[in-house]
């Protein structure tokens, strides 16, 4: 009778969504994998990857909803600090995570974060997974590993700086013309939408350093259940959540 219940009030919700109005780029920080692992009794690995194998069924729903671009945040730079131990095998479920979402041929996977942090193997599955779909007519999905906000920002305006000097313009030329969309053309995302939505599972409700130069404008949602526990439902409340939001974009 529960699932009868829940699939009813599934479809509900899905029914409830207006055409209209639905996010074009969803962020998503995949969050409370290590505490579904301790509350079950399980290994930490056993919580990246029942994470990892929740990512798929995301994308679907994005898919159905109409989304364009979906951004995961696998892997923080804060993360990198982890003990081997955890950290190892983690990489490795986020490289056998990203080869299998690539060989689905279904999605455009883009890497965004600092590649030359992570081992080589890791960066190396990140670029090939961007060339092995880079002709994939289908949603973006940004794969964020090594991924912080600040960090992204830094390399920004370290890439534009290298930029105008190789062009010889001065710093002091520089500063007289400088605006956000010199610094934009720069970012991990450049050339997509902003996040309309941001979703953080777990129940913790702060940024923590996601896409903050992108996010200026989005909406969050923040979730109770742990991220290897988030299912359709959840994904359609955080829609309509947003569908219900008067978005004034700051005017």
């Amino acid at each position: 009778m529960t699932d009868l219940l829940y699939a009813a009030y599934e479809r509900h919700v899905r029914k409830s969504l207006p055409e209209q109005n639905l996010p074009r780029h969803v962020g998503v920080m995949l969050d409370g994998n290590r505490r579904w692992a301790k509350a079950r009794g399980a290994q930490t690995a056993d919580g990246h990857q029942a994470g990892a194998d929740n990512i798929k069924p995301l994308l679907g729903w994005c898919e159905e909803a109409g989304v364009e671009v979906v951004t995961l945040w696998l892997l923080s730079t804060d993360n990198l600090s982890r003990s081997p131990v955890e950290l190892t095998p983690l990489l490795g479920i986020i490289e056998g995570a990203v080869e299998s979402l690539a060989a689905e041929q279904r999605w455009r996977l883009h890497p965004v974060g600092a590649l030359d942090l992570l081992p080589d193997s890791t960066s190396q599955v990140l670029k090939q997974a961007a060339d092995d779909t880079a002709g994939v007519d289908g949603m973006i999905v940004n794969v964020a590993v090594g991924y912080g906000g600040r960090r992204e920002i830094a390399d920004a305006v370290r890439a534009m700086l290298q930029e105008h000097a190789a062009r010889g313009t001065s710093i002091e030329e520089l500063a007289e013309t400088l605006d956000v969309e010199h610094i934009a053309q720069h970012l991990y995302t450049k050339g997509q939408p902003d996040p309309d939505l941001v979703i953080r599972t777990s129940g913790e409700q702060r940024l923590g350093g996601f896409l903050l130069w992108q996010s200026a404008h989005s909406e969050f949602y923040f979730c109770e259940a742990y991220w290897p526990d988030f299912r359709r439902v959840d994904f359609l409340r955080a829609l309509r959540a947003y569908a219900e939001r008067d978005r004034r974009l700051g005017k």
